[in-house]
């Protein structure tokens, strides 16, 4: 009874976060650019009604891992309002979660779609679709605050696996902002680093955009290694 009121806190506590990242204005260019994108809408998607708002994070409120990305993709999270939904970097994460049990499906097409997670939590550094996929630091820094929030939610938390190198810079940005003394990591493909007592383990992988996955950088077996890894870590 005093877990399930504990769980019942938690989730309520991520439905805050949430509320307040949607909410969210604090970047002028970056609501200018996602509300201009949802007005004139990609022709292919030209009946739908798009998000247009910040996109929060997503998964399982008792996640042993949370996987971080870059920024909603202006014709995907920008218009399902949910996170690696709707685009090709998506189709690739989605179908390697579900290949490692992480995942109850292989696709993500919109909010309400059926797809559940289990044991991770994905979220991204910038909430907001940004002009050529390039937030600005100080964009950033704006917007890290929500992760660090869902971080301290997650109670549950053993490692964070980062999405290319802006992500993994990041999550040792925040980090190090709290006063945690940790040396300087290098970002490459499988790396995997111990960030000491009381924080998660961190397991680096290429971020799944089309520029990787098309040009042969980032293929479905590299991807998979990730997962792998990440199950082995947990030990599972």
């Amino acid at each position: 009874m005093i877990q399930m009121g504990m769980n019942q806190e938690r989730e309520a506590r991520l439905r805050q976060v949430e509320e307040t990242i949607v909410a969210c204005r604090k970047c002028p260019r970056l609501v200018a650019w996602r509300e201009q994108v949802a007005r004139t809408r990609r022709r292919a998607y030209r009946d739908e009604t798009y998000w247009g708002k910040p996109v929060p994070g997503f998964g399982d409120p008792d996640a042993r891992v949370l996987v971080v990305g870059l920024a909603p993709a202006a014709h995907g999270g920008n218009r399902t309002g949910r996170v690696f939904t709707g685009d090709s970097s998506g189709d690739f994460l989605y179908r390697a979660l579900y290949q490692a049990g992480f995942a109850n499906q292989p696709t993500a097409s919109r909010r309400g779609d059926g797809l559940a997670l289990s044991g991770i939590y994905i979220a991204a550094v910038c909430r907001c679709a940004p002009p050529a996929n390039k937030p600005s630091p100080q964009e950033i820094a704006n917007c890290l605050p929500y992760l660090l929030l869902e971080i301290g939610l997650l109670d549950r938390l053993e490692g964070v696996v980062a999405l290319g190198k802006i992500a993994f810079d990041n999550i040792l940005r925040l980090f190090r902002g709290q006063g945690r003394p940790i040396p300087g990591l290098d970002f490459a493909h499988g790396a995997l680093y111990e960030l000491g007592e009381g924080l998660p383990w961190l397991l680096a992988s290429y971020h799944p955009s089309r520029q990787n996955t098309q040009t042969g950088r980032l293929t479905e077996a590299m991807f998979n290694q990730i997962w792998g890894k990440t199950r082995e870590r947990l030990g599972e």
